[in-house]
C-alpha cells in the first residue's frame, strides 16, 4: 500500500496562471529562467517579446534555456471578414509537439525528445490556453457536417473543440507526464445561476471554464493591485485559487520573482534533480475526427 509520505506532489508542479491581458503572465516566466529551469514554450499567442526582454535584462547567460514554437493559423481577407488561409493546423501541430518535440525549421531539425520525459528541471509552457482553444475550434469547424445550405451546427463544433482541449489538459496534468507544466489563460467572468459572478479560464464556449481548474494542483492569479503587478495565491471574491502547500505559501509575490518563489515553496531546486522512478510512458495523445 503506497504511503502518503511518498506522494509525487513535490516532484512535478502543474500550474494554471490566470490573468487579464497585460497583467504580466508571460513576463513572469523570466524568474523561472533565472532560477535555472529550462522552458519549452508552445507559443499560441505570438507574444514572447516581453519575456525575451526580461531574460536579456535579468539572466542573459540563460537565454538559450528557453525553446519555443510559435503556432498560429494564418488568416486572409474574405468577403465576410478574415478567414483562415488554407487548412487550420496550429492545434494539430501543438498536439504533435506534446507527443514529441521535433520539427524542421529552415532545413534544420530540432528534436528535444518526449515532453512527458523531460523531468523536474524543465517546464512545459502553453501560452495561452485561450488561443489554444481558438485553434481547437478552427481545427474542428471544417470537419463539421453541413446541410444543403452549407450551414453547420455550431454547438457540435464547440463540443468537439471542448473535448479536444480537455484531452490535452488531462494528458499534460496526468501523473505519467513527468514534467512541470504551466498553462496561462485569460479570464472570463460568468454569471452563475444564483446571480453571482465568478472568473474562470477562457476556453471554448463557457461550459468548460469551471471544469479546467480541476485538472491542476495549483492555480494562481496575475493581477494589478494598487498599481503593482503581483502573483496572488489565495482565493479572491471572484476567482478560486489553490496550491498544495497553503500553510507555507505567501498570499502574494511580486511579479518579477513570484513564479520562482512559488516553485521554490513547492519543489526542490532544478539544480538538485530528484531521483526518477520507472513509470509507464503515457500513450500518445490522439484526436478523434468526427465528420
Amino acid at each position: 500500500m503506497p504511503s502518503l509520505a511518498n506522494h509525487q506532489s513535490n516532484e512535478f508542479t502543474k500550474l494554471l496562471i490566470e490573468g487579464d491581458s497585460g497583467s504580466g503572465k508571460t513576463g513572469a516566466l523570466a524568474s523561472l529562467v533565472a532560477a535555472g529551469y529550462k522552458l519549452r514554450i508552445l507559443d499560441m499567442d505570438n507574444g514572447l517579446d516581453v519575456l525575451k526582454q526580461f531574460v536579456l535584462r535579468d539572466c542573459p547567460d540563460k537565454i538559450n534555456n528557453v525553446e519555443f514554437r510559435t503556432l498560429r493559423d494564418k488568416y486572409k481577407s474574405g468577403p465576410e471578414g478574415p478567414v483562415i488561409a488554407g487548412t487550420p493546423k496550429a492545434f494539430v501541430d501543438a498536439v504533435k509537439l506534446l507527443d514529441r518535440w521535433k520539427y524542421i525549421d529552415e532545413g534544420v531539425e530540432t528534436d528535444l525528445g518526449v515532453p512527458s520525459e523531460w523531468g523536474s528541471d524543465t517546464i512545459l509552457i502553453i501560452d495561452s490556453l485561450t488561443f489554444l482553444s481558438d485553434a481547437a475550434f478552427a481545427f474542428r469547424e471544417p470537419l463539421a457536417a453541413r446541410g444543403k445550405d452549407g450551414k453547420f451546427d455550431a454547438r457540435a463544433v464547440y463540443k468537439d473543440a471542448q473535448d479536444a482541449i480537455e484531452s490535452v489538459l488531462a494528458f499534460v496534468t496526468g501523473e505519467a507526464f513527468r514534467t512541470n507544466v504551466i498553462i496561462t489563460s485569460h479570464i472570463r467572468y460568468i454569471e452563475n445561476p444564483d446571480g453571482s459572478k465568478k472568473g474562470y479560464p477562457t476556453s471554448v464556449g463557457s461550459a468548460l471554464g469551471p471544469i479546467i481548474p480541476r485538472y491542476f494542483n495549483s492555480v494562481a492569479l496575475c493581477e494589478n493591485k494598487n498599481g503593482k503587478r503581483q502573483i496572488t495565491t489565495v482565493a479572491t471574491a471572484m476567482i478560486d485559487l489553490k496550491n498544495p502547500k497553503p500553510f507555507e505559501m505567501a498570499k502574494s509575490y511580486p511579479i518579477d520573482t513570484g513564479l520562482a518563489e512559488f516553485f521554490g515553496v513547492l519543489k526542490a531546486s532544478p539544480t538538485k534533480p530528484v531521483e526518477q522512478t520507472p513509470v509507464v510512458k503515457p500513450k500518445a495523445l490522439t484526436l478523434a475526427r468526427k465528420i
